[in-house]
């Protein structure tokens, strides 16, 4: 039975789903932003989607202090566990480095000319396979990082077709999110659970490692199949212009980024990582492009909100999960991380006692099946947004379009964790 809610719960809730309809109305601020040019630096700032959280964020917080005194506001701040924002915001300075990039493209490059098949198809493929499988071992934002990165200068170029973008985000997002599920710390829907339930890497393998993997192949390899002429028509990526980088300066940003990896759930240790590796940027600048910091604070920005608003989303996400068999959870938990974080589905879960281990794996099942549907459902997500919004009309992805082009590789999945 669903409890009573408190005043300020049922505010959170509805500024819950005023956030949810902004993030599918920001194309409506762009084109604001146009048509009043006096207030078009409020009107961009409300249409770029990784603001809508924390803005919203912001307002709830401004009534909790209204409501019950800037004491209790902070307090409740101070409950939050902002970790994974800080991770993300951290992995996305690191691995989008020039170094990190070029050695990382070289080697999938490498392998794809090993491939006696035209390079191009099989260099997407790759990307949209072996990458976010590698997400299980490097963790999912430092793979979606990687593969949005090298993905928008290979497919998301000026002659690709609006079909062609959205399908290639819908696999990426889809694939990214069940990719990362064959180790226990890598997703963040598994690393909410896997303590709590004593998940390791044997079991995760076990129970989930193959079908995902199964999955994973098979939405790349279709959508590579599928427009195989188009991604051979737009020919190969540029080349690399710049110092060449020495083999020194690389060792050190992989051991920067191997550390912020090791150290993911100690936020005072990767923290102090970055700020060195920063300062190690500045020195050898010449090896370097413009940091994607912007775009890293942007996507933190995003998911602080969301760790803000989704705290006070218990009291009726969780009594919805109860009421569900291990049958219907699976789908239920696919469903509603369209509309949430699906770490916050699987961290509900892991507060309650006596599961059963059948719906503790469908629970998680149907949430990383879930995980592309929306720029929200997987906190990777916005990091590949904020990389790839850029090569989109109007500089925005559309909601409907990324659900609709997330929809097939979803059924994929949703085949390979229920039939294998």
């Amino acid at each position: 039975m669903m409890p009573t809610p408190t005043t300020l719960q049922l505010l959170a809730a509805a500024l819950f789903a005023v956030a949810l309809v902004h993030t599918f109305a920001t194309g409506f601020f762009e084109r604001l932003a146009h048509r009043q040019p006096a207030h078009a630096g409020l009107w961009h700032l409300l249409g770029e989607v990784e603001v809508v959280f924390g803005f919203w964020a912001l307002v709830l917080v401004l009534a909790m202090a209204g409501l019950d005194g800037g004491g209790a506001a902070v307090q409740y701040l101070e409950s939050r566990n902002f970790t994974e924002p800080l991770f993300v915001f951290a992995i996305m300075v690191v691995a989008g480095t020039r170094p990190i990039l070029h050695y990382a493209a070289l080697s999938v490059r490498r392998l794809a000319q090993l491939i006696p098949l035209p390079t191009e198809p099989v260099l997407v493929f790759l990307l949209l396979s072996l990458v976010p499988l590698l997400g299980s071992f490097i963790t999912e934002p430092a793979a979606m990082t990687l593969a949005a990165l090298m993905l928008r200068d290979t497919v998301f170029t000026a002659g690709a077709s609006r079909r062609l973008r959205y399908a290639v985000l819908g696999v990426l997002f889809v694939n990214v999110s069940i990719g990362g599920t064959l180790t226990p710390y890598a997703a963040p829907p598994v690393l909410m659970v896997a303590g709590p339930w004593g998940w390791d890497l044997h079991f995760m393998l076990q129970t989930f490692g193959a079908k995902a993997a199964v999955a994973v192949v098979v939405n790349a390899l279709a959508v590579t199949l599928i427009f195989g002429r188009e991604i051979r028509s737009l020919g190969s990526a540029p080349a690399e212009v710049g110092e060449p980088i020495p083999l020194t300066v690389l060792a050190v940003h992989l051991l920067f980024l191997v550390g912020v990896v090791v150290f993911a759930h100690h936020p005072v240790v990767f923290i102090g990582l970055l700020l060195f590796f920063l300062g190690f940027t500045t020195a050898y600048a010449r090896y370097q492009q413009p940091l994607i910091l912007r775009e890293a604070l942007l996507v933190a920005f995003f998911l602080g909100g969301l760790v803000v608003l989704g705290g006070q989303q218990q009291w009726w996400l969780q009594p919805v999960l109860m009421q569900m068999d291990a049958t219907s959870v699976y789908y239920g938990a696919a469903a509603l991380t369209a509309i949430t974080d699906n770490a916050a589905l699987t961290y509900l879960g892991s507060l309650v006692q006596g599961l059963s281990d059948e719906f503790k794996v469908a629970l998680v099942a149907g949430a990383v099946t879930g995980g592309g549907l929306t720029v929200i459902a997987n906190a990777p997500n916005p990091a590949g947004a904020a990389i790839l919004r850029g090569r989109f009309e109007d500089g925005a992805i559309s909601p409907l379009g990324l659900l609709l082009a997330a929809l097939p590789p979803t059924l994929v999945a949703i085949a390979a964790f229920r039939l294998l």
